[in-house]
């Protein structure tokens, strides 16, 4: 080398160049909730379970084709009867796998999967399986075998009117926005029974008719001949037969837990359907009994019904369309049933519904959305569907204004939601009711209308400036003075808080379009 500078440099250079220990380390461990907790493996597509927890698709295909549930240490334990598409979590995980440079997971090998799941099934038996539990099975196995057929309008039902004393209003202890004030609204129906049958046989013949009973089993004679009618091709037999079971799950409250079996509701899901108004119109009815049982719930919206429900709703007789209405209401109570409900579509008919000929109808609509919107998701749903300028409508004629002033309390729960009323000129309709509303038996109006302005408040600055453009501080005042004890906290809290930002401004002038043009408050001293 004889000591040059320039071969020194070349050396030091090239020792520069070879690999860091960095380099040499392999891909970092994916984090534990990018990972299935069935496969172990990266997720290509993840998806959210019935029970909230999230899994790759085809581990969930798997399981239900096995009908297997894995032992996970995840509670509550997985439901996989239906599936919505994690879209957030998948960008999570395109995300992670570009920054650190791991390799964009591919989708599972159904066959790789299918024998992981098989490992972990404990003494199983010639099949290879063991029953996966009827909650974690039954949601949406027998929509997917048995789409139901399309109905068409027919004229409306001889039959007598339907009963008058199914539904009542209540008091609740619900709220939407502030706890310590809850809205005034969780109905249920009057012939609500509390009563409720401890145990319940599930029969899956309608599944698999070459399973052998269990020589232990004791057939019930009256569910037998219910059976058996419903099945009937003669429709005086299936008449009877819904006829029957509708008397039965009114008149005797206590067999509403015992007739409420898969073999009955996978019988009575084709009736729901019918071109006869009688056998369509019992059959409705007969879930709407049925369902007053709570621990019937869930099996009712397990069985697949909502499909059925929602096609009465879209095109059934008259009649059945307010019992299809009050079913999904009742269903829609239970709090496992409102992500099911509206996943599978009633959101749209619902909604329409709120303008049907029907009174009856109207309102048990509005109290399912209402009970629906209780979760975000449907909010979103709904929001996206433009039902708010529709509600803000009824409104502002005054049809059903009460409780679809409850909805759009909901709705303003979420950012969207505030954004469109604001727009929608949600503010001034809504000052506008409260001045008119102050009859007697309006209370419950006016109450629901300050709700409703106190979720538009929230964070908004842009509601104050509404506010004063339709003289609205004075509306709240005489709210303050003369409304009911929950309108005037409410009232009162909406007055202190622009009262606090007209102080926070002192001092300084605020250069109004511009904010309202980009969000933002511009100051100058």
């Amino acid at each position: 080398m004889g000591g040059n500078g320039k071969h020194r440099w070349i050396l030091s250079f090239s020792r520069a160049s070879s690999p860091s220990p960095k380099s040499k380390k392999g891909p970092k461990e994916p984090p534990k909730e990018f990972t299935c907790p069935i496969s172990g493996s990266l997720m290509s597509d993840p998806v959210v379970v019935s029970s909230g927890q999230t899994f790759e698709r085809v581990s969930v295909q798997v399981c239900k084709d096995l009908g297997f549930c894995p032992p996970l240490d995840v509670r509550p334990p997985p439901d996989f009867t239906a599936v919505i598409p994690n879209l957030a979590l998948k960008s999570a995980i395109s995300n992670w796998c570009e920054s650190t440079g791991a390799v964009h997971p591919p989708p599972p090998d159904y066959t790789s999967v299918e024998k992981l799941v098989r490992q972990k099934i404990p003494n199983a038996g010639e099949s290879g399986t063991r029953p996966i539990r009827v909650s974690e099975r039954e949601l949406l196995k027998c929509v997917a075998e048995n789409p139901p057929p399309v109905i068409h309008t027919h004229a409306v039902s001889e039959l007598a009117q339907r009963v008058s004393d199914r539904f009542c209003s209540g008091s609740s202890e619900e709220s939407v926005i502030v706890a310590e004030t809850p809205l005034s609204l969780k109905t249920r129906p009057c012939c609500y029974s509390s009563s409720s049958s401890s145990s319940e046989f599930f029969d899956f013949e309608t599944l698999n008719p070459t399973r052998t009973r269990s020589p232990n089993f004791q057939p019930n004679p009256e569910e037998e001949e219910l059976v058996l009618k419903l099945r009937s091709r003669d429709v005086f037999e299936q008449e009877k037969a819904v006829s029957s079971l509708r008397n039965i799950s009114k008149t005797r409250p206590e067999s509403r837990a015992a007739l409420c079996t898969l073999r009955i509701l996978s019988a009575i899901k084709p009736l729901l359907v019918s071109r006869y108004s009688s056998v369509q119109v019992d059959a409705t009815a007969s879930v709407v009994n049925l369902s007053l049982e709570a621990s019937n719930k869930t099996k009712i919206v397990r069985a697949g019904t909502i499909p059925y429900l929602i096609d009465v709703l879209k095109g059934g007789f008259s009649e059945s369309k307010g019992h299809a209405a009050g079913a999904l209401f009742s269903l829609a109570l239970d709090e496992e049933n409102k992500m099911a409900i509206g996943a599978l579509g009633a959101l749209q008919p619902l909604l329409h519904a709120l303008r049907s000929d029907s009174q009856q109808t109207q309102q048990d609509s509005a109290l399912a959305l209402y009970h629906l919107t209780l979760m975000n998701t449907n909010r979103v749903k709904l929001v996206k569907l433009n039902a708010i300028p529709t509600i803000l409508e009824m409104v502002k004629s005054g049809n059903l204004a009460s409780r679809v002033l409850l909805i759009l309390c909901n709705l303003a729960a979420c950012v969207e939601g505030r954004t469109i009323m604001l727009d929608s000129n949600g503010v001034e309709i809504l000052i506008e009711l409260l001045r008119d509303s102050k009859g007697e038996g309006l209370e419950s109006t006016r109450e629901n209308c300050v709700s409703a302005l106190f979720s538009l408040s929230q964070g908004n600055f842009r509601f104050r400036s509404l506010m004063k453009e339709v003289n609205g501080m004075e509306v709240l005042r005489e709210v303050e003075k003369r409304g009911s004890q929950r309108a005037k906290d409410k009232a009162k809290r909406m007055l202190e808080m622009m009262r606090e930002r007209d102080d926070g401004m002192c001092g300084s002038s605020v250069d109004w379009d511009a904010f309202l043009e980009s969000g933002e408050v511009r100051r100058t001293r």
